[in-house]
């Protein structure tokens, strides 16, 4: 664990759960990871992006490769291109939630420095059986509103036009369908095995995924052209990732091939990320 200031905040149970939630399932996609807390002063921009350039730091002093989650957002803003240095460490694939509200855009997720995480839903049989996989209504996308397309998403430019489409891959984020989290510091009187849902899970999953992988690209950038490069050809999209064609979030609806819900989809095989 890293203290953003150098000294540790104050317990909020609300983040402590979310803290529980980014760990146990970054490390259950990457079960050998060196996984590191970097807990901010405050939920205020300015600590959770001091925060992202600690977590930076430190990835780049063990090594200088690695994934670095951020299960949070803010509405975009006409300067948040400015925002990308933090993004840009050599080494290290940034991945964000791209939010919890069906057909909107949050930032950093817009970023084209960073990769996207939508959300899915999970359904399953009485039995618990996987039957099929479909977006979740709460899935964030669109196409952002400052940031322009950047140059890996060119193979769906007559989809999201010139501007960067959001997300980029998905994974279950729906709270009923969700993934089971335990949690010590009790919050609303609720303490232990919890199900939780939302993007914030699928951030951490997708990143322990990209880390599982082993390829440890040089920055989002390469990560991300090697998924729309997989994407885009059709002899090995339907072998790493799994296009989801039914759902639907805000105005946006699944539709085969990349859409504003999932993306390309969800993960399939290791290859292609």
């Amino acid at each position: 664990m890293v203290y953003q200031s150098g000294k540790q905040p104050p317990t909020d149970c609300g983040w402590s759960q979310e803290a529980a939630l980014d760990i146990e399932w970054a490390h259950a996609m990457a079960p050998m990871a060196n996984i590191v807390l970097v807990e901010a002063t405050s939920n205020s921009l300015a600590d959770l992006i001091s925060s992202v350039s600690v977590g930076s730091k430190y990835i780049s002093s063990d090594g200088g490769l690695g994934e670095l989650s951020m299960s949070w957002g803010s509405g975009e803003f006409f300067f948040e291109s400015l925002y990308d240095s933090f993004f840009n460490t050599s080494g290290v694939v940034y991945v964000a939630a791209s939010g919890d509200t069906g057909g909107h855009t949050i930032w950093p997720s817009t970023s084209a420095k960073v990769v996207a995480a939508g959300g899915t839903t999970i359904n399953r049989d009485s039995g618990g059986n996987f039957l099929t996989e479909t977006g979740w209504s709460g899935s964030g996308g669109g196409p952002s509103t400052y940031i322009s397309r950047p140059s890996y998403q060119n193979s769906i430019s007559t989809i999201v036009g010139s501007k960067r489409g959001v997300p980029d891959l998905s994974f279950d984020a729906d709270p009923n369908s969700g993934v089971a989290v335990y949690g010590s510091t009790p919050c609303n009187g609720r303490s232990g095995w919890l199900i939780f849902g939302g993007t914030s899970d699928a951030s951490p999953s997708i990143a322990g995924i990209i880390n599982l992988a082993g390829h440890f690209y040089s920055g989002s950038s390469t990560e991300l052209t090697t998924m729309y490069n997989t994407y885009a050809n059709s002899s090995t999209y339907s072998t790493d990732f799994r296009d989801i064609t039914q759902g639907a979030a805000g105005g946006y609806s699944c539709k085969p091939g990349w859409d504003f819900v999932t993306g390309i989809g969800s993960d399939r095989a290791l290859l292609g990320k």
